[in-house]
C-alpha cells in the first residue's frame, strides 16, 4: 500500500476510529524502528488536547519534524523528537523505547517513555505508544499527565518514514529509573 494514502486515510479518521485501528494493528520489532520518521498530529479527542498539541507541535515558531529512534539491543533502544527553529533543526525530548504491553488492549506497543531522561516531556509524565499501520506509516497514540485519567485520555499521531539518518543521543537519564505503573499501566505489577 502507498505511504501516503494510508497516511491520508489515518487523517480522516475520528479519535475513536485511530484508537480502534489501532487496538488491531501490530507493534513494529524494535530494529524495525531506526532514523528519523516525519511525524504529524491527527484528530485529536477534545478542544483541550486540539489547543494544547497546537501550541506544543504545530507551533509555527517552532515545527514539529519527526521523531527519532535507534536500536539499542534486541529489548529497547533511544530517541528523540525534532522541531523546526529559525531555519535549524533542533533536537528535544529524549526518551526510552522498548515493547510493552499497551495501555489500550495490553498487546505490545512500541513504547517511548519520557521520563527516562530529564525534559518537560519526562517531567509530565509522557508516553506514547506506536503499531504499524502499513510499512513505513505508524500510528500513534500519546499520553501525558499527572493523573491516571489524564493519562487514558489518547492523543493520536502518524510518523511515515524513515526520512533520514539518526542524527545522535541527547538528553541526561533519571538516575536509577525503572518505568512503573504510571508509564506502563497495562504492565501487571
Amino acid at each position: 500500500m502507498d505511504t501516503d494514502n494510508v497516511a491520508a486515510e489515518l487523517r480522516g479518521l475520528d479519535t475513536d476510529g485511530l484508537l480502534a485501528l489501532f487496538t488491531a494493528l501490530e507493534a513494529p520489532t524494535i530494529s524495525e524502528i531506526d532514523g528519523e520518521y516525519a511525524a504529524w498530529l491527527l484528530a485529536q479527542p477534545n478542544l483541550f488536547a486540539e489547543v494544547t498539541g497546537k501550541v506544543a507541535v504545530a507551533n509555527p515558531l517552532g515545527p514539529w519534524l519527526c521523531k527519532a529512534f535507534r536500536p539499542v539491543d534486541e529489548n529497547g533502544g533511544r530517541g528523540y523528537n525534532t522541531f523546526g527553529e529559525f531555519g535549524r533543526v533542533r533536537q528535544r525530548y529524549p526518551m526510552r523505547t522498548l515493547l510493552a504491553p499497551s495501555r489500550y488492549d495490553g498487546a505490545p506497543a512500541y513504547t517511548l517513555i519520557y521520563r527516562a531522561y530529564t525534559s518537560l516531556c519526562g517531567s509530565i509524565h509522557m508516553v506514547d505508544e506506536v503499531r504499524r499501520a502499513a510499512p513505513g506509516v505508524y500510528l500513534g497514540m500519546g499520553t501525558w499527565g499527572f493523573t491516571d485519567a489524564q493519562r487514558r485520555v489518547p492523543r493520536p499521531f502518524v510518523l511515515t518514514g524513515p526520512v533520514g539518518p539518526y542524527r545522535g543521543d541527547i538528553g541526561t537519564a533519571r538516575p536509577a529509573f525503572t518505568p512503573g505503573t504510571r508509564e506502563l499501566p497495562g504492565r501487571p505489577a
